[in-house]
């Protein structure tokens, strides 16, 4: 699908550095950031909330019919409201829902209704959107492609700074893996290896590829 406004997409695996990256490079651009794993996180946080077992993608089918999420502008990028609560970086980044996440995320109808709503969010303007599928499923037509990579002794290091326990490594492989949507380098996009460069590189490399 085609977009009415300019859509750049960046994805790569967890802990690779894309958010703090296409924060900036939206910042750079005065376009809108769009973090869609803090979708798949309210999500998660949802479900796990109302005591549904992740790994029952039944249960979790029947919950997540039921979960509206709203993605209000706040100091030019989405947050994730559900029920009129803004979720907390603290309630998105939790262990639990670190763990849980990737199971939620491989729900078919889940994934469905997520993607729907990421491509509406074009009604805003120009974005900026980061992810794990954006640029080979949500808008897969977008001539702005980029995809973040780094090592994974160097994303788990990332990761335990940060203070979190989740293994990056599964998580990629079960996103790799899954049936639906899986993390793959989209087609046209540009790799960018963010395993040894500093934030400024790094924009500076993204935005040196785009074709605006």
């Amino acid at each position: 699908m085609s977009a009415s406004h300019p859509v750049i997409t960046i994805d790569g695996p967890a802990a690779s550095g894309k958010s703090s990256i296409a924060r900036l490079v939206a910042q750079r651009l005065g376009f809108t950031y769009v973090n869609t794993g803090n979708m798949y996180r309210a999500m998660t946080w949802a479900v796990l909330k109302a005591g549904i077992d992740p790994q029952d993608a039944e249960a979790v089918r029947a919950a997540a019919a039921g979960i509206v999420i709203d993605s209000p502008v706040v100091e030019g990028k989405t947050q994730v409201c559900i029920a009129g609560h803004i979720l907390t970086d603290a309630e998105l980044n939790s262990d639990p829902v670190n763990r849980a996440v990737s199971f939620i995320a491989r729900v078919s109808e889940v994934r469905e209704r997520l993607v729907a709503d990421q491509r509406a969010l074009v009604a805003l303007g120009s974005l900026v959107m980061e992810g794990r599928d954006i640029g080979s499923v949500v808008f897969p037509d977008s001539p702005h492609k980029i995809y973040v990579d780094a090592s994974e002794e160097v994303r788990a290091s990332r990761r335990s700074a940060q203070g979190h326990a989740d293994q990056v490594a599964e998580r990629d492989r079960i996103d790799k893996q899954r049936k639906h949507s899986p993390l793959i380098i989209p087609p046209g996009a540009t790799v960018i290896d963010n395993s040894h460069i500093t934030l400024d590189q790094a924009v500076e490399q993204v935005i040196a590829a785009l074709k605006l």
